[in-house]
């Protein structure tokens, strides 16, 4: 009898390893597809720029193709490591992102573009540390609601200091996107933690007010609200980008105009091969196209979700989950703004748009998400 039960067990123990590895596999078809489609869509939408700026109509394509290389690298080498090592040090981590926070407002390492100082030039490599900010502030999060009961007050003061001073450095880059992203990444992990509920619902209610008392405080951002109601009202100016925009998705029509043959792409639509390379999409591969590239995120949302619940380790179902719900927002919101539902905002497209410092960090969550489920597996595989 307990042969059989044994017997039973392992049988059972397979079938779930299996049932893992086949979501892990479709997981890496729909980002390995999304990749490619980025890397089609960025050459289709930047050749002739990057013709003119950079005397080379490959430029951006071959500059996507190699940070493709090396996120593949970082996401492989974060997937052999234990998932715990990044858990247990995600106040490490999330201070050495500050750090690099802080490096962007040094005369000479960081970069100023549209009145912002976001990036970091090393030797010509530009480097954004807020999107590696949006997965250490979820990660400790993570860390800090989890345990929040069982830490010391020293404990909770350290953690949440670093916390907050994460979002004190974006608000003065100002990088408002990044900023919400985050919040709405400590929000989830507040919420799917062992946090006390009634804590919880007073920080998202002070949250919430924070926020909106920070979109009213500068007049730029509050002209970006009235733009997103009414874009027609200033066509030439602050609602020319996503006017272009629909004019684009427009005309794509039922079946698009063909890979390449993009009007809005030459020089009418503002960044075309980064935060509006969803419009591109709509106007190449019309209605067809972006039901298609909506399904693939759709697909990786529900089965990364999907992974999370598979998972036996609370921590590792939480981190995927942590890294599902990012990628997911930060895909609800750019397409948001792409079709004038949201207000403008410099967010670009995960795995599509060009962007090193995006993709990589992209694909440094995937690696933990991967590495959560090998070390699921080879648990299972040890108990069997």
């Amino acid at each position: 009898m307990t042969g059989f039960l044994i017997e039973k067990f392992n049988v059972e123990l397979n079938k779930m390893n299996d049932l893992l590895e086949k979501n892990g596999n479709f997981l890496k078809i729909i980002i390995g597809t999304l990749v490619t489609i980025g890397i089609i869509m960025i050459y289709s939408a930047s050749y002739m720029y990057s013709k003119e700026v950079h005397g080379s109509s490959l430029y951006y394509m071959w500059k996507q193709v190699i940070f493709a290389l090396v996120s593949l690298v970082g996401a492989f080498i974060v997937s052999k490591s234990k998932y715990q090592f990044w858990f247990k040090n995600s106040i490490y981590l999330n201070g050495l992102v500050c750090g690099l926070l802080v490096l962007t407002f040094i005369p000479g390492l960081g970069v100023t573009a549209k009145g912002a100082n976001r990036w970091l030039n090393f030797g010509g490599v530009t480097l954004q540390p807020g999107e590696f900010a949006k997965y250490t502030t979820m990660i400790l999060s993570f860390y800090v609601f989890e345990f929040f009961e069982k830490m010391t007050m020293k404990e909770r003061v350290k953690n949440i200091g670093c916390l907050l001073l994460t979002f004190v450095l974006l608000i003065n880059q100002p990088d408002f996107g990044t900023f919400f992203i985050c919040s709405c990444a400590v929000m989830f992990a507040c919420f799917l933690s062992n946090f006390p509920r009634k804590i919880f619902y007073s920080l998202l209610g002070g949250g919430s007010i924070i926020a909106i008392a920070l979109m009213l405080s500068q007049p730029y951002r509050v002209k970006r609200l009235t733009t997103f109601l009414d874009p027609w009202a200033n066509s030439k100016g602050s609602g020319f980008q996503i006017i272009q925009s629909w004019i684009g998705f427009a005309n794509g029509g039922f079946l698009g105009k063909g890979v390449g043959n993009s009007l809005e792409k030459l020089f009418f639509l503002p960044e075309a091969h980064n935060d509006f390379i969803f419009s591109v999409v709509g106007e190449e591969f019309g209605f067809i196209g972006v039901v298609f590239l909506v399904s693939l995120f759709i697909a990786f949302i529900f089965m990364g979700f999907k992974v999370a619940l598979m998972m036996k380790d609370r921590v590792s179902s939480l981190l995927t989950s942590g890294v599902v719900f990012i990628i997911g927002i930060q895909v609800v919101l750019n397409m948001g703004v792409v079709l004038g539902l949201l207000p403008t905002k410099g967010l670009n497209l995960p795995f599509i748009s060009s962007g090193g410092s995006s993709l990589f960090a992209n694909f440094i969550g995937i690696g933990l998400i991967f590495s959560c489920l090998n070390r699921q597996i080879e648990s299972r595989s040890n108990l069997s």
